[in-house]
């Protein structure tokens, strides 16, 4: 084959516009080269089959041959505003569209595209279109709504955010929460072979634990205590903890929930005697997005208590520390490098 005609050949494949279909008349313009079916494969990584089947169609009905067949199906199933409607629907539940099912299958996904009156398809074609279009089958997450109203709300988050955007280390504002460590693990999802299920023994009798931690907006290192309580006692640690820490402060901010241990008797007689050092900024009622130490809790039970093998609970909370100290290292270490950039 000459090199006008290899060169047409390619031209072809690429007006294609199907990447299957280019590759089919590039496999042929290389063996037109009179190189070998296991090299041509080799070099624009395909099977050895498709280079010899490509091949032969192109012997039995010449360039027809290696156009994909199903471009004379007429109109495709499944089209641009096809997925955008696939994802409208995710984006809300069955139940808004009359379906009694709280949540989405693959095969209620293609009667409800029925009903908006799309031309049915398979659920294994379904499944094809989430991919597609980046869907994922995941765990839904529980809210609760804050009472406060929405104007309210997104201003105290604004005063919040600015307060610790002026965070530094002579007047710091630490982002404060406790933390449930449970003996029996936290089941959570890991990779596994097709066919075997991972077993985590548990203990049986469950065993608590809590940390308190406060996380500095200014370089990311966290403070923490723990105890076997989740009370007053607990926060009046970490303040002290917090105090002595932050020693050359000259004012600590704190940024709480409206969890009751933040505001007892106790904790108020202690933030008057520490005389206005310690301050505290209460988030609006459920907003644990706005508390950055809720991420590191995440990162907590995802690198230490979830499907854990610990047997006893002193064993579970010397890797929790250890997972935080080693944590902190690593949050000095870029704190130090930044600051020797700048």
């Amino acid at each position: 084959m000459n090199r006008v005609r290899r060169r047409y050949l390619i031209g072809l494949g690429r007006r294609s516009g199907n990447a299957s279909t280019a590759l089919r008349f590039l496999a042929l313009a290389r063996l037109g080269l009179g190189h070998s079916s296991v090299r041509v494969a080799n070099e624009i990584s395909l099977a050895r089959s498709t280079v010899v089947k490509a091949a032969a169609s192109f012997v039995a009905d010449g360039v027809d041959g290696l156009y994909d067949q199903r471009r004379f199906n007429g109109r495709a199933k499944v089209d641009d505003r096809f997925r955008r409607n696939v994802g409208d629907l995710l984006r809300r539940t069955p139940q808004d569209f009359g379906w009694q099912r709280p949540t989405w299958t693959r095969e209620l996904l293609c009667r409800e595209m029925m009903r908006r009156g799309f031309r049915a398809i398979a659920a294994c074609t379904m499944g094809r279109v989430l991919r597609e279009i980046g869907a994922r089958h995941g765990m839904a997450r529980p809210i609760v709504l804050c009472p406060w109203p929405r104007e309210k709300r997104e201003r105290r988050l604004r005063e919040l955010r600015a307060l610790a955007a002026r965070s530094t280390e002579r007047e710091p504002v630490l982002y404060a929460d406790e933390v449930d460590i449970h003996l029996n693990p936290r089941i959570g999802r890991d990779w596994m072979l097709r066919g075997h299920q991972r077993r985590i023994v548990t203990p049986g009798k469950n065993v608590k634990h809590y940390v308190a931690g406060a996380l500095a907006a200014h370089d990311d290192v966290m403070t923490w205590v723990d105890a076997p309580r989740k009370n007053s006692v607990l926060f009046a640690l970490l303040l002290f903890r917090v105090v002595n820490t932050y020693r050359r402060a000259r004012r600590i901010h704190l940024i709480v929930d409206n969890y009751g241990i933040h505001d007892s008797k106790l904790i108020r007689r202690i933030l008057a005697d520490m005389n206005g050092r310690v301050v505290l900024h209460f988030l609006p009622p459920y907003c644990p997005d706005d508390n950055r130490i809720e991420r590191r809790w995440q990162d907590l039970h995802a690198n230490v208590t979830r499907n854990h093998r610990c047997t006893s609970m002193p064993k579970l909370m010397s890797e929790v520390h250890a997972f935080l100290h080693v944590r902190n290292f690593r949050r000095g270490v870029r704190a130090r490098q930044l600051r020797s950039v700048i």
